[in-house]
């Protein structure tokens, strides 16, 4: 109908289909979703999909409203002075909004040799891959894990779990976001496990070879399969676009993720810096992140002043194979605290975690607007005082 709105969501992860499918709560917005892939990558299965237990795929039917729009291609260049998208494919896009949610993915390696002899779990083809690398090295061959995030911590334990000897090194701290208390318990099931936990000064990653990683203490480890996740990067497609973005490359917004050069541009999930300061990288943002760059395109639509981003955290969970986990609950500011959940009841919580992102995606597609965790209010506080600083 010629009086809709075209609203195009660039990036099919937590944060776009959140978005997308808020965005049908109004009949006359033609939401069109572009994604590389035609279906959801469940980003915090990856581990379980690169270990064999699980499986990061589900089916945008699935998760996705029926009245948004799939295509299947990749933005290779955002023209915001003439509304439009250029496609990998070749073909052009045009829109009267956007939503910018391109996600994460690994950061660049920097170590000499790590990007060519270590594999990442960022997304669905990387975690494939090192599955089929595995599966083609003997059992008892040493796996080597660089990066002590969950990512990390996770890959690790699944692989253990499931014989594998690990060796993960942490380059300085184990689980840095976690409370001492919360540390300790993940050292101990580690331990139980098998895993070798190099953490401490000196154990950074200085090299990469074939079979080897050397740290900057001098030595030097044997390993047959490097895993790389020290760190995430965020696609440069913003910035290609001539677009302002932080040192990261993610797009700066102000404080309703409304890019900082074009009103008509909304950023959303790991590749949103409102004001400057992004949240911590991770679904539990990007979904409300997803939500919020949802109504601020719904506010302008209707002519009405859009609200202010609002991010709250309670916890970080990790899990630590397929029987014992770990629920590190936090503060309203985003920093771990003495309680956390471990075991088996931990692995349960993050297993409920899991399988409650889909299902809250689900819900949004089913009914637009029901999805309300980005309207708590007790998560800006800090926020505030940095920028003031």
């Amino acid at each position: 109908m010629s009086g809709n709105t075209n609203v195009t969501v660039v990036g099919g992860g937590y944060a776009g289909v959140m978005a997308a499918n808020r965005l049908t709560r109004r009949d006359d917005v033609n939401v069109t979703l572009i994604n590389p892939r035609t279906a959801f990558v469940h980003r915090i299965r990856l581990h379980q999909q690169a270990a064999g237990t699980g499986e990061a795929v589900v089916e945008y039917r699935d998760v996705l409203a029926e009245g948004v729009r799939l295509v299947a291609d990749t933005v290779t260049r955002i023209d915001a002075a003439g509304r439009g998208v250029s496609l990998a494919s070749g073909g052009t896009l045009g829109y009267d909004h956007l939503i910018y949610a391109v996600g994460s993915g690994s950061a660049a390696p920097e170590v000499p040799g790590a990007a060519e002899f270590t594999h990442q779990v960022s997304t669905l083809e990387e975690a494939r891959r090192l599955w089929s690398a595995l599966h083609a090295t003997p059992s008892s061959a040493v796996v080597t894990v660089v990066g002590a995030g969950p990512t990390g911590i996770e890959t690790a334990a699944e692989l253990a779990e499931r014989g594998r000897s690990v060796t993960l090194v942490c380059g300085a701290e184990l689980g840095p976001y976690l409370h001492a208390r919360g540390r300790r318990s993940v050292a101990r099931r580690l331990a139980a496990l098998g895993v070798t936990v190099l953490a401490g000064p000196g154990t950074e990653a200085t090299a990469v070879t074939r079979d080897a990683v050397r740290l900057r203490d001098g030595r030097e480890l044997p390993s047959a399969v490097t895993v790389w996740t020290a760190g995430f990067g965020v696609p440069d497609l913003a910035a290609r676009s001539g677009l302002s973005t932080d040192a990261v490359g993610r797009l700066l917004t102000d404080e309703t993720l409304t890019s900082v050069d074009d009103e008509r541009i909304v950023a959303a999930g790991d590749s949103a810096a409102p004001s400057g300061l992004p949240p911590r990288m991770s679904c539990q943002a990007a979904m409300p992140l997803g939500a919020r760059a949802a109504d601020t395109v719904l506010s302008r639509i209707a002519d009405e002043p859009p609200a202010t981003f609002n991010q709250v955290f309670g916890a970080q969970c990790i899990s630590l194979g397929r029987d014992a986990g770990i629920f590190q609950f936090a503060d309203k500011y985003d920093v771990a605290v003495w309680l956390s959940i471990a075991g088996g009841p931990g692995a349960k919580l993050k297993e409920l975690v899991c399988t409650g992102v889909v299902k809250q995606l689900a819900k949004e597609a089913h009914r637009p607007g029901g999805y309300r965790l980005h309207l708590l209010t007790r998560g800006d506080t800090r926020r505030r005082l940095l920028r003031a600083a």
